[in-house]
């Protein structure tokens, strides 16, 4: 497969296009002006302050700062970082401990805390409290069972370490130093905790834009494209420092007569994955609706339904829609970065056999998404449920964001 990155800077937003054979199958969107809407970014790491707990739904609210009360799971309390305890319960209100934000704060909801801290390189990832040696599924299983044995001379009961695909390619020295770098950076920030003051912030995420090339997957990466003079500059420093060895993938495109958002349609792709509906090449449309709880997808036959002449037809046109919808969807999920609970209702049908195929199809388009995302089942009512790893925000709401920012400032 052959992937590309595009980067520019518009409208006060830094926006990045993953691109694979040639279709941009993600956009990833934030504020161009640091700490206004990152100032609880993915990855930063306090010592917050147990605020409140509320035991019939398993969760502390947790202060990191600015009056911002965090949720956090009381399961992970088993292996947090505590820097004053305030009781002798596992968890109590006063307690101070090392947490990072696991997820962004998103519409009405807080940011969510953990006290698993992680530490990410490029090629593993260290993770406090789990102490598991993982390898990533995507690794052929040989070369998964070589990495289990090597890095069983890291198996302690304080830290746990994943192999991450990217590390598939590459030298297991390379590995190897990188999570020596990942202990010694772990060590530091907890030996740093013991004596550092509530809400301080013991390490910062660098910001999404930089994140998002840090955990990229590199396999048939051609080139990474950057729209504008100075983005380019930050992120040129930040490979010579991090991935000096992907230094040359690194492109300025700056040919003002054509511009990279008309070299690739970027604004276009934008714009209709800010649509409530994205049509199919049948002639039928969907219709995605986010809402607080969840997302509904709603798969319309339109045009297609005017076809059909009997009920066989009808029958056919109906699983002719909602495959190509099955595939669709998948690929809205991942451009729109949709995420936590989805539920498609697609056109029905009357077979069974052909109700499994679409599910079979559908399953296997899902799987091609990076992110974690399942089909669980589908009910009685003939609606499919799918959950999906909430990592960000989705595109809707950062887009929104930025909007409403802008309407601020004025």
């Amino acid at each position: 497969m052959e992937r590309r990155i595009l980067m520019e800077k518009r409208d006060n937003r830094i926006r990045t296009y993953f691109l694979e054979d040639g279709d941009i199958v993600e956009i990833h969107s934030t504020l161009a002006c640091e700490g206004t809407s990152e100032a609880y970014r993915l990855g930063d790491v306090y010592i917050g302050k147990v605020k409140n707990i509320v035991p019939n739904i398993g969760a502390a609210f947790v202060e990191i700062g600015g009056s911002v009360n965090c949720y956090f799971d009381m399961k992970d309390a088993q292996n947090a970082f505590f820097t004053y305890k305030a009781g002798g319960k596992t968890i109590c209100i006063g307690d101070e401990l090392v947490v990072q934000v696991s997820r962004e704060a998103a519409k009405s909801k807080a940011p969510t805390v953990t006290g698993n801290i992680s530490f990410t390189g490029r090629y593993a990832v260290i993770t406090h409290g789990n102490t598991r040696i993982g390898v990533s599924s995507k690794i052929p299983k040989a070369q998964r069972d070589i990495y289990k044995e090597k890095l069983s001379e890291y198996q302690n009961d304080r830290f746990g370490i994943i192999v991450r695909t990217n590390a598939k390619d590459v030298p297991f020295r390379e590995v190897s130093e990188e999570i020596s770098a990942l202990k010694a950076e772990y060590e530091a920030l907890f030996s740093a905790a013991a004596t550092r003051t509530c809400f301080s912030c013991l390490k910062s995420a660098p910001p999404s834009y930089i994140s998002n090339l840090k955990n990229v997957y590199m396999d048939g990466m051609k080139e990474i494209v950057v729209g504008e003079e100075e983005l380019y500059t930050r992120i040129q420093s930040y490979f010579r420092s991090e991935l000096p060895d992907k230094l040359d993938l690194l492109k300025l495109y700056n040919d003002p007569s054509f511009p990279l958002d008309k070299l690739y349609s970027t604004q276009t792709v934008l714009e209709k994955a800010l649509k409530e509906r994205a049509w199919l090449r049948t002639g039928g449309y969907l219709i995605i609706q986010p809402t607080e709880a969840l997302t509904v997808i709603d798969v319309n036959s339109g045009k297609a339904a005017a076809k059909a002449r009997s009920r066989v037809d009808s029958e056919e046109g109906a699983l002719k829609v909602n495959l190509e919808a099955a595939r669709e969807i998948a690929k809205q999920i991942r451009l729109r970065n949709l995420s936590g609970i989805i539920i498609v209702d697609f056109i029905n049908m009357e077979s069974e056999e052909n109700t499994q195929r679409l599910l079979r199809e559908f399953r296997f388009h899902l799987a091609k998404d990076p992110i974690q995302t399942t089909l669980v089942d589908i009910t009685p009512l003939g609606l499919v449920e799918i959950t999906r790893k909430k990592v960000r925000k989705p595109l809707c709401e950062e887009e929104n964001f930025h909007l409403q920012a802008g309407q601020e400032a004025l």
